[in-house]
């Protein structure tokens, strides 16, 4: 047993070059998104309702994963949920905030790390979509289409600010 603890803290050590890197608690997220995702497949599976998805479904899917991932990782009305891993550090555009992780231990490091970075969070959300097409696809269908208003608002409102702006100057 210590020679499997030894060689996995000299992977690490390796790896990370002395880097704070929080590998353990990489590997607890990576365990936690593997099981949530079997056991909706295997849910879905079992009620025998595997969806297609066409091409409306993916172009709704996108974008609500799109946004939702953009609303969880930079909004301030979500930033209680991110406060705990991170430090708020400043405005980082229309509606968004900037965020540090926080280094105090890997599980907040690694949580950190997934809730400031819409790439990662867009894996979950995306995931969590397709969970609702197999299980309850008309209910997820009708947040796909908020999500997908408030997404194309959101176009309009950069454009009309643009058009402003052009307007003044």
């Amino acid at each position: 047993m210590n020679t499997v603890i030894d060689a996995v803290r000299e992977t690490k050590r390796r790896y990370t070059g002395g880097a704070d890197r929080p590998l353990g608690s990489y590997l607890v997220t990576l365990t936690v998104y593997g099981v949530a995702a079997g056991t909706v497949a295997l849910l879905a599976r079992r009620r025998g309702e595997m969806p297609r998805v066409g091409p409306g479904d993916l172009a709704l899917m996108t974008v609500t994963t799109h946004k939702l991932a953009r609303m969880i990782t930079k909004d301030a009305v979500t930033s209680p949920l991110r406060a705990p891993f991170t430090r708020y550090e400043g405005t980082a555009g229309p509606a968004e905030l900037a965020e540090e992780v926080r280094h105090e231990d890997g599980v907040r490091h690694a949580l950190g790390e997934l809730l400031t970075c819409p790439f990662c969070t867009a894996q979950w959300v995306a995931t969590g979509y397709a969970a609702g097409l197999a299980l309850a696809p008309e209910a997820t269908r009708l947040v796909g289409a908020t999500m997908t208003a408030v997404a194309g608002a959101d176009w309009l409102q950069l454009v009309y600010a643009r058009l402003q702006q052009a307007a003044e100057g």
